[in-house]
C-alpha cells in the first residue's frame, strides 16, 4: 500500500485410475499392491508479501501482511460478495476527518443516488485519533450504501486504498479523498466512461490547478517528477498523482501488492497501468483547497514520489533507467581516452579507466535486470 487469511472449500481430487490385471496372471500380493509411501514433506510457509491472496476455489481473501489492520470479521466471503453485488465501490480513506467527512459523504451519495449505478461507499477509518470513526458509524446508520471498515492501526492512505480495493464488491473501483478537494460529484461521469468504452481501464481526474500546502514548492517539484515519469514511461501524463480516479477492479488486482503505504500509491497505480499497456483517460477537473490539516510532508513525500517513480520503471523496464547513464559513462570515458592518447600517448589515467569500467558494469547490470524482468511469469 493486519489480516486473517481465509481459505476456500476443499477441492475434490479425482481418484487415480487403476490398471486391469489380466486373468491369466496371478493376483498381486497385498505387499506388492501397497507401494511404500514417501515421507511427508512439511508445508512451506507462504511468503510475507502484501496484496490479495487467491484461495483454492478462486476466492479473494486478505493477505496476512494486511490482516493486522483489520478486525477479525473484515474478510468478505465470495458468496457474500456475489449475493448483492454493486457495480461501483468508492474507497474513501479517512484519517482525522471528523469535522467534514459527513459533508463529503453527503456529496458523494447525492451524486451516486441520482445516477444509474448501484454502488457502495467503503469508508476506511485509518485508526483516527479524533471522532472520525463515530461519525462514520452514524453515517452508516443514516445512509443505506455505506460500509465502514475500521483499521486497528494506522497504515497510510496507500494501505487503505490497497485493502479497500481488495475488499471491494464492485466491478469498478473509485479512489478519492475525504478532504473536500476533489469534484466527487463527478464520480458518475468517470464511471460512465469505463462502462461505455471498454478500451479504457482507468479514468483519472486531471487537476488543472494546485491548491495544496507548500504551493510554491509543490508546483515545480510535481512538474519535475511528472516529466521524469513521462520520459521513463514514454507516455503523456497530465496528472501523475491525482487522488480522484476510477478503474476496473479485476485489472488492478495484480498490481495491488506494488502499492506503497503512503501518498505515492496513486503514482504507482498510474505507472503500473501505463507500463502494462492499459489505456488511461484523463478528464480535466478542478481542485479546491483542502478542509482540515494536510498530512502531506513536502520533503519526505516528494523524496518518496521520486523513488517510487524510479522503482516502478525499474520494475517494469530497467533498461530505461540504467542504460542511459551506462552509455554516457562509456562515451565520456572513450572521448577522454582519445584526448589522453593525444596528450600522453598510451597513458590512460585512472579516472578514464574508471569511467569506462563503470559504464560497462552499469550496462551489464541493466541487461541482467532486463533479463530478470523478461523471464518473470507474474506481474
Amino acid at each position: 500500500m493486519s489480516e486473517h487469511t481465509s481459505t476456500g472449500p476443499a477441492v475434490p481430487v479425482a481418484a487415480p485410475e487403476t490398471e486391469m490385471i489380466p486373468t491369466s496372471q496371478p493376483a498381486a500380493t497385498p505387499a506388492a499392491q501397497a507401494p511404500a509411501q514417501p515421507a511427508a514433506v512439511p508445508a512451506q510457509p507462504a511468503p510475507h508479501v502484501a496484496g490479495p491472496v487467491t484461495t483454492t476455489d478462486g476466492q479473494l481473501s486478505v493477505h496476512p501482511a494486511d490482516a493486522a489492520y483489520l478486525p477479525s470479521t473484515a474478510g468478505t466471503p465470495q458468496s457474500a460478495r456475489d449475493a448483492d453485488k454493486p457495480y461501483v465501490t468508492i474507497v474513501l480513506p479517512c484519517f482525522n476527518e471528523a469535522a467534514h467527512v459527513l459533508q463529503e459523504i453527503d456529496r458523494i451519495t447525492v451524486a451516486m443516488n441520482s445516477s444509474e449505478f448501484t454502488y457502495e461507499l467503503l469508508c476506511i477509518d485509518d485508526a483516527s485519533t479524533d471522532d472520525t470513526l463515530e461519525v462514520l458509524h452514524q453515517a452508516a446508520r443514516d445512509y443505506a450504501n455505506i460500509r465502514v471498515m475500521p483499521f486497528r492501526r494506522n497504515g497510510g492512505s496507500g494501505t487503505a486504498r490497497r485493502i479497500g480495493t481488495q475488499q471491494a464488491h464492485g466491478e469498478i473501483v473509485v479512489w478519492t479523498d475525504a478532504d473536500m478537494t476533489y469534484e466527487n460529484e463527478r464520480i458518475p461521469e468517470l464511471v460512465r466512461i469505463l462502462r461505455d468504452d471498454p478500451s479504457y481501464d482507468q479514468v483519472v481526474g486531471a487537476r488543472t490547478t494546485e491548491e495544496g500546502t507548500h504551493k510554491w514548492a509543490r508546483v515545480p517539484a510535481k512538474w519535475l517528477i511528472r516529466k521524469i515519469a513521462e520520459k521513463l514511461s514514454n507516455q503523456t501524463i497530465p496528472d501523475l498523482n491525482s487522488g480522484l480516479r476510477a478503474f476496473r477492479r479485476e485489472v488492478s488486482l495484480p498490481y495491488l501488492r506494488l502499492l506503497p503505504p503512503g501518498f505515492s500509491c496513486v503514482t504507482t497505480i498510474t505507472l503500473a497501468f501505463l507500463s502494462n499497456q492499459h489505456d488511461i483517460k484523463y478528464v480535466p477537473t478542478s481542485y479546491a483547497k483542502r478542509a482540515g490539516v494536510s498530512k502531506f510532508h513536502f520533503v519526505r513525500d516528494a523524496y518518496r514520489y521520486i523513488l517510487q517513480v524510479l522503482r516502478m520503471v525499474m520494475y517494469f523496464d530497467p533498461l530505461k533507467v540504467l542504460m542511459p547513464p551506462a552509455l554516457w559513462l562509456v562515451v565520456i570515458g572513450v572521448v577522454k581516452a582519445l584526448v589522453d592518447m593525444v596528450r600522453h600517448p598510451f597513458y590512460f589515467p585512472a579516472s578514464t579507466v574508471l569511467l569506462i569500467v563503470s559504464g560497462i558494469m552499469i550496462g551489464s547490470l541493466a541487461l541482467l535486470s532486463d533479463l530478470v524482468v523478461r523471464s518473470r511469469t507474474g506481474v
